[in-house]
């Protein structure tokens, strides 16, 4: 068993930035993280680093294009706290070592981005996360923080009682892909959870292969709810081969899209009559896909972008990455052809369910980064506010595990007075559909056990170990893999940008066959060390879990806002969504309730307007 005051899982952009903040309090700090830290995802990040740095700017009108941005689904708090922070802690990031690009004056550069009225998307080339991750992994070994590198996380130890507000999160049990062996991990004071987003839940998607949700499943099945699940980000510019971004830079800097037509069709059909390529990105994504179906697009399937009127000189200094992207997937040379792009899975604004200090309802167990959601991004994230949200909310989160007094939240967590019941809604989803087993054997939810916090982590552990030897034991059954792929589908075909009542109703019942089958998977590989094969299986089902979230959300959410498009309500209803979906698992079914937006900033309310761009 390994001992520390904080425990960080992921190493990634919120994770470092937390294990930073957690050391600088004073904590015994340690990341237990599935990838080396460079490896991240977060090295995929390439446009910028939203803050109001130049005179003309501020964070109030960050804040406001925040909330516009979200359709007016962000909360308060949250939003305002990304606005007012980011500055200092970009300046930091600087300070640190962070090559932004810079003016000929020596100022860091600040590009346009999609969706802000200033542009102070600070940047440096294409690859700003990559020099944000070696930049903060380098203070990591400067301060000498434990990295537990190439070790998964399999499941938190969390007391039951019955009430999910009254439990206590004493630590994780992880499994090292090198030795195969299971151990526990104590923490004293606070688990944090960073594991990133979901993405691999969709076939097309920007996010690398690791990208399986696991944070957002283990909390689930602890008992912490997640929450605006539904809100999931396609960008528009991703290859289509293969979903690699292509980051909106391209646009900030000038680029532009047209059709099969050689049409701007941004303006010349009226998407988006001031902003054009610059509007957020879920209005982007509609125009893209709206052009393919009605048969503008470029082989029935994407549309250009073109950034060859920038010219040599500018392209190799700002966006060098993006014509390597392009040659190396596409077989395009950006310098004298237009790109391929379309939508794909991208970003989820919804998460494990936090405030603005980073805390779930579980006492000890907090999460920032894509995982968690405080509410900042709401119904729509803007470009350049994903990286803020890393280092603003992983140092939040970071003080205040280690012990740090930040204030009272204003923000509130898991199932209370304020909430709303979910009562109407014909859910396609049943205690024997989903699959209850025996907390060792299935997919049903299974996060805490009874247990004095002396030996909760023991028995946590062992019940891993069990766990991994009955899947190992078995000769035959069905590979996670054809699972997976059949989850992956369901999500691309049905609760993609476009989404009906009748598809999501298909993509939950295809869900319900993969957690059925799920109970009959095997790990092929009978090895015990570098067992991928086992790590996989255990993140397919942590993707089912996250998927059927998603899908639940998408189809309570009867409106269309922001990311959130429904064929049967063709507007956004203020009168009666302005409210957060919360899913949370009860007795083994998921619960739906739902918590009013926070609209009350320090200053000012934020009043719901017609979003234009």
């Amino acid at each position: 068993m390994y001992e520390h005051d904080v425990i960080v899982v992921g190493a990634g952009g919120a994770g470092l930035r937390a294990a930073i903040a957690a050391h600088e309090a004073g904590a015994d700090t340690a990341l237990v993280t599935k990838l080396h830290p460079v490896r991240s995802h977060t090295g995929a990040a390439e446009g910028g680093i939203n803050a109001a740095l130049q005179e003309g700017d501020d964070w109030e009108l960050h804040a406001y294009d925040t909330m516009k941005g979200s359709d007016y689904l962000g909360d308060a708090p949250a939003v305002e706290t990304l606005a007012q922070d980011s500055p200092e802690d970009t300046m930091r990031l600087e300070h640190w070592g962070m090559p932004f690009s810079r003016e000929e004056d020596g100022r860091v550069s600040q590009r346009p981005f999609g969706g802000l009225s200033y542009p102070r998307t600070t940047y440096a080339g294409a690859e700003t996360g990559h020099h944000l991750l070696h930049v903060m992994y380098e203070q990591v070994v400067k301060r000498g923080i434990q990295v537990y590198d190439e070790w998964y996380v399999m499941n938190l130890a969390t007391t039951d009682e019955p009430d999910p507000n009254d439990r206590t999160c004493h630590g994780v049990v992880a499994y090292d892909v090198q030795s195969g062996q299971i151990e526990g991990f104590k923490a004293n004071d606070g688990v944090i959870l960073a594991t990133g987003g979901p993405g691999q839940a969709f076939d097309h998607t920007t996010n690398a292969v690791s990208c399986t949700g696991d944070g957002h499943a283990i909390a689930y099945r602890a008992g912490v709810p997640l929450e605006d699940m539904e809100f999931i980000q396609f960008h528009p510019t991703s290859l289509p081969s293969t979903g690699v971004l292509i980051s909106e830079g391209v646009r900030g800097e000038g680029g532009i899209l047209y059709n099969e037509k050689g049409e701007r069709f941004m303006f010349e059909y009226g998407y988006a009559n001031n902003d054009g390529e610059l509007a957020s990105r879920d209005v982007v994504s509609r125009a893209e896909l709206t052009e393919v179906n009605e048969g503008r697009g470029v082989n029935d399937e994407y549309v250009y972008l073109d950034m060859r009127h920038l010219g040599e000189e500018r392209i190799l200094d700002r966006l060098e990455n993006i014509l390597h992207l392009a040659e190396d997937f596409e077989g395009v040379d950006g310098l004298v052809e237009p790109m391929p792009v379309k939508p794909g899975q991208h970003y989820a604004m919804g998460g494990i369910e936090t405030d603005e200090n980073g805390q779930t309802n579980i006492d000890g167990l907090y999460a920032a980064g894509e995982c968690a959601c405080v509410s900042v991004h709401g119904g729509n994230r803007l470009g350049g506010n994903a990286l803020p949200e890393l280092i603003v909310f992983g140092k939040r989160a970071g003080r205040h595990a280690a012990g740090e007094d930040l204030g009272d939240a204003q923000i509130e967590t898991g199932y209370g007075e304020d909430v709303e019941v979910e009562t109407d809604a014909d859910l396609p989803v049943t205690p024997g559909e989903v699959g209850i087993e025996p907390a060792d054997d299935g997919v049903a939810a299974d996060g805490g056990v009874t247990a004095d916090a002396e030996g909760l982590l023991e028995r946590t552990v062992e019940r891993e170990r069990e766990r991994v030897d009955r899947l190992m034991d078995k000769d035959d059954g069905i590979q996670h893999a054809e699972i997976r792929q059949k989850l992956q589908k369901a999500m691309t075909d049905y609760v993609n940008v476009f989404r009906t009542e009748e598809g999501i109703k298909k993509a939950l019942k295809v869900i319900r066959e993969c957690r059925e089958e799920y109970q009959h998977v095997y790990v092929d590989d009978p090895s015990r060390t570098f067992n991928t094969d086992l790590q996989q299986t255990y993140e397919t089902r942590n993707l089912i879990d996250v998927a059927e979230t998603i899908a639940l959300g998408a189809l309570v959410r009867n409106e269309f806002r922001g990311a959130h498009w429904r064929k049967e309500r063709q507007e956004r209803d203020d009168e009666n969504w302005l409210k957060h979906t919360l899913i949370s698992w009860n007795g083994g079914k998921p619960d739906i309730f739902y918590r009013p937006v926070i609209l009350e900033g320090e200053e000012k309310t934020y009043e719901p307007k017609v979003r234009s761009y």
